[in-house]
């Protein structure tokens, strides 16, 4: 069974593990629907889910030899199957057909999408082609899908090597091995980040990011014998003394409480997207969820029942449909709403109204979907919806409208695949600014269109004596600076943060392609570096002026880093603001879908605010310098 899927019913439940997962799903719903300031870290919810899943399958699978002797892959993948595709399959088919009616670059990437969804292949698949889970700028549709994904290729694998792990002596070594390669897969994390710092890899990578479920593993080996839930022949006496004593429960109900603390402590912290997480905080959260699972199932102890509350058991029954739903309805009701497809920043009100059609859309599908299927399996779901239809002429209206609305979802699932574009609005600009300084750099000598070019004796800084280094923003801009400012040295790439500022500064400078007026653009991707900015200044000196285009983007970051440029200018000479989130921000229809990229007709506000701040300053230079000669010549006039 699933942690995020609906959960298992043995003849007597594990306590507390509804209530956990209610938990989890809080955590991640949180995180992605109230960004930044709820739960910056509520991604590790996801990581109290492996940890269950772990726990519970090795639970069933341990019960089920006890009780049979053997344990029967083919009933047991049966069972997986049952509880986990109707859900699936009706979030995809009705969240793409949404996707179609919308359009734009919510249906980017959907084939791929799609076949990992139905491949249970979703986590390499976006691995492969270049996905992140904590790029907010243009979400995929069904990038929440990672997480099935490595729990049912776990599904898959686990079963089939539970029985060496039987072969090993004793409880306690098998407990051992599942820990230690949980250990493994921990300290692998840590090895792949450090050596590329591909934090998407290290997230998405089953192997990578395996700990919680063979912590959950290691834990059911431990507890199973002792527990026994809903083993007849198991009563309380006759379990090991200590575990009934009033210390032990004690204990145990003081050290769940202490940690769920522990976990909302991390979900708390903004370890998202950076290095601190891996394998840290995720690490942490599968931990605490492993003493918070042992807390719950102990027995007599009353901290599993006091987080089996009914809201939260019936958040817990749903946490499966929940967790698939929250998602794409987010990615979808921000292009709607929003006329983009970034969730970096959801307004109160769209986070709120999509939490509701959440809850509504998962407790239709656990009561009309998921439970008839999980208790009588498909063809006895079909059968019985066929009797239906050879009933009343109201059920027999009911199966059909049903039936009706399934095609309908279907055929829209069709045309979403169909209509799917390549590449995303953002992309596609990018791209287009890359096209334009690659024909320039093959063919310097193509002037730019005419009504483009300002008049010979405008009296502005002319391109080649700037030099301009940027981010993605200045990249999908590059057409329309070169089309403002013939001649601009222009050198822009993607995910450029401030930091990467100096170093690029100095390989142009030694190569001698740093003029007298440098522009910088490094403001998109994260705080401003002040050690950085500072060095910038420093290796520019005297004689060069600086530009710093400040930031327009669905940032939590973006206005700090404005009000830092801004100061920076301030207290230096020779160094002003372009200030590029005032020129947009009329204009966001000239952005791409994550509200970020400019489009042409962007990229040219862009490059006009980049040429007026270098005129600006050209023009205090000037002034400044004529002040100087007037001062130069009052004193010589003074002196004689």
């Amino acid at each position: 069974m699933s942690s995020i899927a609906p959960a298992t019913r043995p003849s007597s439940r594990f306590p507390g593990l509804d209530g956990l997962r209610a938990i989890a799903v809080i955590l991640v719903v949180a995180y992605h629907l109230f960004p930044p300031a709820v739960l910056p870290g509520g991604f590790v919810g996801v990581d109290v889910f492996f940890v269950i899943s772990g726990f519970l399958i090795t639970s069933l699978l341990l019960r089920e030899r006890t009780a049979t002797g053997r344990v029967a892959l083919g009933r047991f993948w049966q069972r997986r199957a049952r509880r986990l595709l109707p859900a699936l399959a009706l979030v995809v088919a009705v969240c793409s057909t949404l996707a179609w009616l919308v359009g734009g670059d919510v249906l980017v990437g959907l084939d791929a999408q799609v076949l990992g969804a139905a491949t249970f292949s979703s986590n390499w698949l976006s691995i492969a082609g270049g996905g992140g889970y904590f790029s907010a700028a243009a979400p995929e549709l069904f990038r929440n899908f990672w997480s099935l994904a490595v729990e049912e290729q776990f599904y898959v694998l686990w079963p089939l090597l539970f029985p060496l792990f039987l072969l090993l002596p004793r409880t306690w070594g098998r407990a051992a091995a599942a820990f230690a390669l949980a250990a493994a897969s921990a300290v692998w994390m840590v090895t792949v980040t450090s050596r590329g710092g591909d934090l998407t890899r290290a997230y998405f990578g089953t192997d990578t990011h395996a700990f919680g479920l063979l912590l959950g593993v290691g834990l059911a080996f431990l507890l199973v014998p002792l527990l026994r839930p809903g083993d007849p022949s198991q009563d309380a006496a006759a379990r090991p003394h200590w575990t009934r004593a009033v210390l032990a429960r004690r204990a145990a109900g003081f050290a769940g409480v202490v940690a769920l603390v522990g976990i909302v402590v991390i979900a708390s912290l903004p370890t998202a997207g950076s290095t601190a997480a891996f394998p840290g905080a995720l690490l942490g959260a599968s931990v605490l969820s492993a003493v918070a699972i042992t807390a719950g199932v102990w027995p007599g102890a009353a901290f599993g029942r006091a987080i089996d509350v009914p809201p939260m058991r019936w958040i817990g029954d749903r946490s499966y449909g929940i967790y698939l739903w929250h998602w794409p309805l987010l990615v979808v009701a921000m292009a709607v709403l929003q006329g983009a497809t970034t969730t970096a920043v959801v307004p109160v009100p769209i986070g709120l109204g999509v939490l509701v059609v959440t809850l509504a859309a998962s407790a239709l599908s656990y009561r009309y979907v998921e439970t008839p299927v999980r208790r009588i399996g498909f063809r006895a779901s079909t059968r019985a919806l066929w009797r239906r239809l050879q009933g009343g002429p109201r059920a027999r209206l009911r199966v059909l409208g049903a039936a009706l609305a399934g095609v309908l979802v279907l055929a829209g699932t069709g045309a979403a695949l169909a209509a799917a574009p390549d590449e995303s609005s953002a992309e596609a600009a990018v791209e287009a600014g890359r096209r334009a300084l690659e024909r320039a750099r093959v063919s310097p000598e193509i002037t730019p269109t005419p009504a483009a070019t300002p008049a010979p004796d405008d009296g502005g800084v002319p391109g080649d004596e700037i030099t301009a280094v940027g981010d993605s923003v200045m990249l999908a801009s590059a057409g329309g600076l070169m089309d403002r400012l013939p001649g601009i040295e222009v050198d822009a790439e993607v995910s450029r943060p401030m930091r990467a500022g100096p170093r690029i500064l100095e390989a142009l400078a030694s190569e001698g392609r740093l003029r007298p007026y440098v522009v910088i653009a490094l403001g998109t991707n994260g705080p401003v570096d002040h050690d950085a900015l500072d060095r910038i200044a420093a290796d520019l000196g005297p004689d060069r002026s600086l530009v710093l285009v400040n930031a327009y983007a669905p940032r939590d970051w973006i206005p700090g880093v404005n009000a830092d440029l801004q100061a920076f200018a301030a207290a230096r000479p020779n160094v002003v603001v372009a200030d590029w989130a005032a020129a947009i921000a009329p204009h966001e229809d000239l952005l791409a879908g994550d509200r970020i990229h400019p489009g042409e007709a962007g990229g040219r506000i862009f490059a006009d605010t980049v040429a007026d701040a270098v005129d600006r300053l050209a023009e205090e230079r000037r002034e400044r310098a004529e002040l100087f000669v007037q001062l130069q010549q009052t004193r010589l006039d003074a002196g004689r």
